[in-house]
């Protein structure tokens, strides 16, 4: 009978613990107020944000990617992601910010 209750319990649980995910890694978003187009370089960001999530590139041009999202089986999941925008120098020459937090 103990048993039973347990193995009961450990079926309601299981949902609970494999719903929940995490894709991406978390960056400080409170340093976005500092990027300025034309102004911001490459260093500057990887000082702030460190290395990014997804690199690629956008008309010849480097795109770094940071991002987190999280879900969870009870509830919202939330978001946040910065994309970057390089010129043929190094500096920023657009991003876009968004976040659920």
């Amino acid at each position: 009978m103990k048993l039973a209750r347990i193995l009961l319990l450990a079926l309601c649980l299981l949902p609970l613990m494999v719903g929940c995910g995490t894709v991406g890694k978390n960056f400080d978003s409170s340093k976005v107020e500092n990027i300025q187009n034309n102004v911001t370089t490459q260093l500057d960001i990887l000082n702030w944000f460190g290395v990014p999530y997804k690199e690629g590139k956008e008309n010849n041009h480097a795109m770094w990617t940071y991002q987190l999202d999280t879900w969870q089986a009870i509830g919202d999941g939330v978001s946040k992601g910065l994309v970057i925008l390089f010129d043929d120098n190094n500096i920023v020459k657009a991003y876009r910010y968004e976040s659920s937090y």
